[in-house]
C-alpha cells in the first residue's frame, strides 16, 4: 500500500471541515524512512478548537477503529486509529499554536524536545491540505538558528555524575545500571550532534538513528556504526569505545563552536571514581 496516497485521501477527509486550516504529513513517511511497522502521522490545524464529534466524523467516514482518543493537553488533542489495517496517529493542534511553538523553538531557542519535533515535522513534512499555511510555518524554520545550536549543545555536553561510576559498575557487573548510563550517555551525545548539524530533534528519543546520523556532515567518523557496538559489543570494549567517542566530539566542540568553555566539562567527563584501599 501507497502510505502517501492513503494519506492524501485521508487528508481530504479531514479539509472537508471548514475549521481545519491545514494537515501536514509527518514522521517516517513523510521522509520516506518508513517499512512495513510504519503508521502515518498527520498534524491538522485548526483555527478553533475541535469538538469530539469533528475529531470522530472523518474516523467515522473512514470505518475506523479507534485505539487512543485523548482529550486536550499540552495544547494538543490527538488520536489513534486503524483504517484499512494501517494506523493512523492525529495530532490536532489550533494554528496559533503552532506559530507560537515555532517562535519559541526559532525567536527563544527553546531547547524542548517536544517543541523540536513540531519544529522538525514542518520542516520536514509534506503538505496534505492548506499550501498557504504550511508554507508560512516553513518559511520560519527555515533557517536553523545559531543560538540554538549553541544551546543544545551547552545542554548536553554534561554526562552526568554516573558516568563517573563506570568502572565500579563494570567490575561490579552491575549491567542494568550500567546500560541505563551508557544510554544516557548516548543521548546527551545525540543532543549534541543535533545542535553541531543544526537539525531539529524529530523525535524525543531519537528514534530512526541511523537514518539521522547519516545526515549528518559533523560527527567523529563512522559514527552509526561505532553507537550502534556500544550495545552490542562486551561492556568493557563498550565503555573503552564510548570514551573515545566523547573525546572526538569534544573535539568537535572545540572546533565547531569555540566559544564554549569545556575545561569544567572535560574534567568531569574523564574524572573517574576511585577505588578504595580496603584492608
Amino acid at each position: 500500500m501507497n502510505l502517501k496516497v492513503l494519506a492524501k485521501n485521508i487528508a481530504n477527509i479531514y479539509e472537508q471541515n471548514p475549521k481545519v486550516e491545514a494537515v501536514l504529513l509527518g514522521g517516517s513517511v513523510s521522509r520516506n524512512w518508513h517499512d512495513e511497522y510504519s503508521d502515518i502521522e498527520l498534524f491538522v490545524f485548526w483555527d478553533g478548537a475541535p469538538s469530539d464529534e469533528e475529531r470522530k466524523a472523518p474516523i467515522e467516514k473512514l470505518n475506523g477503529n479507534i485505539i487512543d482518543f485523548h482529550p486536550y493537553e499540552d495544547e494538543e488533542w490527538s488520536e489513534t486509529y486503524i483504517t484499512q489495517g494501517v494506523k493512523l496517529e492525529i495530532s490536532n493542534f489550533l494554528t496559533d499554536t503552532i506559530y507560537k511553538i515555532i517562535n519559541d523553538v526559532i525567536i527563544s531557542y527553546d531547547t524542548n524536545l517536544d517543541k523540536q519535533c513540531i519544529a522538525a515535522a514542518v520542516y520536514n513534512g509534506v503538505a496534505l491540505s492548506g499550501d498557504l499555511v504550511i508554507n508560512s510555518m516553513k518559511q520560519k524554520v527555515r533557517k536553523y538558528p545559531y543560538e540554538l545550536s549553541v544551546a543544545m549543545v551547552k545542554e548536553n555536553i554534561f554526562l552526568g555524575n554516573r558516568w563517573n561510576n563506570r568502572e565500579a559498575l563494570l567490575e561490579r557487573k552491575d549491567w542494568l545500571m550500567l546500560y541505563k548510563v551508557m544510554v544516557a550517555v548516548q543521548t546527551n551525545l545525540m543532543g549534541v550532534l543535533f545542535g553541531l548539524n543544526r537539525q531539529f530533534v524529530h523525535h524525543p528519543a531519537f528514534k530512526w538513528q541511523k537514518y539521522t546520523l547519516s545526515s549528518m556532515e559533523i560527527a567523529p567518523q563512522n559514527i552509526s556504526n561505532r553507537l550502534e557496538s556500544i550495545f552490542l559489543d562486551d561492556p568493557k570494549v563498550s565503555i573503552r569505545e564510548l570514551e573515545v567517542i566523547i573525546e572526538e566530539m569534544y573535539e568537535l566542540i572545540q572546533r565547531e563552536l569555540p566559544q564554549i568553555d569545556l575545561s569544567l566539562v572535560l574534567d568531569k567527563s574523564l574524572f573517574m571514581r576511585p577505588k578504595n584501599k580496603i584492608n
